[in-house]
């Protein structure tokens, strides 16, 4: 289904992704269609190539339409060859113990 949110997304908005439990990285929306009609519309969403890492996030899977309000998306990590950049599975083990 296209979001009912659709011109709000494509200001500046991304597409998060779970995996095992965590939010993990995102990807900008770049356009976002709908293809067919009636029951055989369905959504078709243009997302950036770059997939950008973010810190850790618990959260648990979900299908449909979720929106993170700005101050709720979990933030950008450095990219790889940043000096601070932290492995993911170090920085959401230290998260889970609240050393980070």
């Amino acid at each position: 289904m296209t979001p009912k949110r659709a011109e709000e997304l494509l200001d500046g908005g991304s597409v998060y992704r779970v995996f095992k439990g965590l939010v993990l990285c995102r990807q900008r929306i770049l356009a976002i269609d709908t293809v067919g009609e009636g029951q055989a519309a369905r959504c078709h969403m243009t997302l950036d190539e770059a997939v950008v890492l973010t810190q850790p996030l618990p959260r648990r899977p979900f299908q449909g339409w979720r929106y993170f309000d700005g101050k709720d998306a979990p933030p950008d990590l450095a990219s790889p060859g940043d000096s601070a950049h932290v492995p993911q599975d170090l920085a959401a083990r230290l998260r889970e113990i609240g050393a980070w």
